[in-house]
């Protein structure tokens, strides 16, 4: 279940994209790949940094350089899209347990002709994962284990286990105890659970199929995560937007309430926290870049925000 409840960020933090923002605003506009971020000015004493993560990565993928960990090792306090530490909290997991249902005994077959149905739960059959037990659990949730594919819930798809998956909060959470540095999050899980009933579940049901339309269609077995991840590893995160900019219904139109709403939201608490300790925010890179991404948004505020280089 915590892998499940891990898999919320790959959703809600994908990359979000603006194209009629003024000239002036785009000149805050990051061009260089970098997935590390310092902040400083505005009055700070010490420099807070913002590090792009992608949630779930295959082991052999993942990547965090001495550069990193020396920045992460000159802050206090290491705050991620939501407090990390719930995902231990036992009664809270529980808790969140009944938002990951449609209301009213709605089921996936109701939101889908039959022939979608029917790709989907061929799709979902691959992974050992039976349709009949997931049919009222909502679209965008069942989007998230079918996004991934192979090894995506830590399972192939033969169905046996695998553990090849690793998510970079959970390193970088680990790092943090280890320093007994102070862990935060800029939003609840409770808030992120509630972006899920603002989306019609028949939008939902739509991008669910979507997802597995295009993997089904990608060449060579590579799909949008193989995708993304390639970038991440360049830490080219203008170009992880081109891959939204070519699959436009990613987000259904939701992309303000998804991704450029809660940008606009971290920032004055990103403001506060920053000015009284030094901070490591940990969030996922899709918030980075672009005009309404996070790095713009601080240099709107009056920050300095450069890229830490290797």
């Amino acid at each position: 279940m915590k892998k499940f409840l891990m898999l919320l960020g790959v959703m809600v933090s994908a990359v979000s994209i603006s194209w009629s923002q003024s000239e002036s605003v785009a000149d805050y506009v990051p061009t260089e790949k970098a997935l590390l971020w310092e902040v400083s000015g505005n009055n700070l004493t010490k420099p807070s940094y913002v590090f792009g993560t992608i949630h779930i990565i295959k082991k052999d993928d993942y990547f965090f350089t001495p550069v990193m960990e020396k920045a992460l090792m000159n802050t206090d306090e290491v705050a991620f899209e939501i407090d990390m530490e719930d995902m231990s909290d036992f009664s809270k997991i529980m808790g969140m347990m009944s938002s990951m249902y449609m209301k009213d005994n709605q089921t996936l077959r109701d939101l889908l002709e039959d022939d979608e149905y029917e790709l989907v739960n061929a799709h979902f059959q691959k992974m050992g994962l039976p349709l009949a037990f997931l049919e009222r659990i909502k679209p965008m949730f069942l989007s998230m284990m079918a996004g991934g594919g192979e090894d995506m819930m830590g399972f192939s798809m033969d169905g046996e286990s695998s553990s090849s998956m690793v998510s970079y909060e959970m390193q970088i959470m680990e790092m943090a105890k280890k320093e007994k540095k102070e862990i935060s999050g800029l939003e609840t899980m409770e808030f992120q659970m509630s972006l899920f009933d603002s989306i019609p579940y028949d939008a939902q049901a739509k991008m669910l199929l979507s997802s597995i339309e295009a993997e089904g269609k990608s060449e060579e077995g590579d799909n949008q995560l193989d995708m993304m991840v390639k970038m991440y590893k360049d830490q080219d995160i203008q170009g992880m937007q081109s891959i939204m900019k070519d699959e436009p219904d990613a987000l259904g139109g939701y992309e303000e309430l998804l991704l450029q709403k809660r940008n606009r939201n971290w920032i004055p608490i990103m403001d506060k926290m920053m000015g009284e300790r030094p901070v490591f925010f940990a969030v996922g890179a899709g918030h980075l870049g672009g005009e309404e991404g996070v790095i713009s948004l601080l240099r709107q505020a009056g920050y300095e925000v450069k890229p830490v280089m290797e």
